[in-house]
């Protein structure tokens, strides 16, 4: 929980687009000290641009999120120029789909390296600069929001890789709670789960590292990247307003963070059926004839 935002630091992954680069806009107009992190030069160096001109003072730096040793170094800079921060947003991450079996080892390692290892860094690095903070003072207050999915909740078919990753994050946050509440009253943390958004996370093959860049898709993977970019596209709630829930949850010490609450009634029938161990229900009961489409594009490719 973060009372007030004025004069405190924010740690943004992904700043240079989609929720990470409306939160950096929203914590500049509250006066935050902003770090924006992103794999993308020209992005952050406009994200950058942008927030300075409007008057916070910033620190950007080109971070692979899912290289140990380029968070060992943003996190050493954060702490030299800013302290330890306050507000920890691990939200970088890029989307892949295709049928579970068909994803290689270079998808694995691409997708999990930044959805997941982007985060255990992020969390393992700022954590316990968080804490000592927290003891040094007992007025300081700390909040981590790690970027999951209603694909963390969910189990989508052709999307497998996304959603293994994002179920990783929903558990690791759930923990990281728990373990904070042992520890501290100062240190929070939240999840957040959004579901179809424009954020560029549907485009994110275009930072696909120089092995994967040149791979051929699966058909698959080309039914599952066209499904997306229809699904986001036609997304009605956007970036701006999902950021603005991550900041009401931080006030709040909220916990789950949802961009799309209807949603989850598809997140209370998979838990009914684990609980009254049945087999996984219907993923689109809701919207069948997207499961028409999907079944009669992957048979038809078969």
């Amino acid at each position: 929980m973060i009372t007030d935002f004025g004069g405190r630091t924010a740690v943004l992954t992904g700043a240079g687009s989609g929720f990470g680069l409306e939160c950096a806009r929203i914590g500049a107009r509250l006066g935050m000290n902003l770090v924006l992190a992103d794999v993308q030069q020209d992005a952050l160096d406009k994200a950058q641009a942008e927030i300075e001109a409007a008057g916070a003072q910033v620190l950007a730096r080109k971070v692979d999120v899912s290289d140990a040793q380029q968070m060992q170094l943003l996190a050493q800079a954060v702490q030299e120029r800013f302290g330890a921060p306050h507000f920890v947003f691990n939200n970088a991450g890029v989307g892949s789909g295709g049928l579970v079996w068909e994803n290689s080892v270079k998808d694995w390692e691409w997708v999990l390296g930044v959805n997941l290892w982007g985060v255990i860094h992020g969390v393992r690095l700022f954590t316990p600069m968080m804490l000592q903070a927290a003891k040094n003072d007992p007025s300081w207050q700390g909040h981590i929001v790690n970027t999951a999915s209603m694909a963390g909740l969910l189990t989508p078919p052709n999307m497998g890789i996304y959603n293994v990753s994002k179920h990783a994050v929903v558990s690791l946050t759930e923990t990281l709670y728990q373990d904070l509440r042992l520890v501290s009253e100062q240190v929070s943390a939240s999840v957040l789960c959004p579901y179809f958004v424009p954020t560029g996370i549907s485009q994110s093959h275009r930072n696909r590292p120089g092995e994967l860049a040149d791979e051929q898709p699966t058909r698959s993977q080309m039914i599952g990247q066209a499904m997306s970019d229809k699904a986001v596209g036609s997304g009605k709630i956007t970036a701006a307003q999902v950021a603005q829930k991550v900041f009401d949850a931080v006030a709040a010490d909220q916990f789950y963070i949802f961009s799309h609450p209807k949603a989850l009634g598809n997140v209370h029938s998979r838990m009914e059926a684990i609980v009254q161990a049945r087999n996984p229900p219907d993923p689109f009961i809701a919207r069948p004839e997207i499961g028409v489409e999907l079944k009669a594009a992957l048979r038809a490719a078969g």
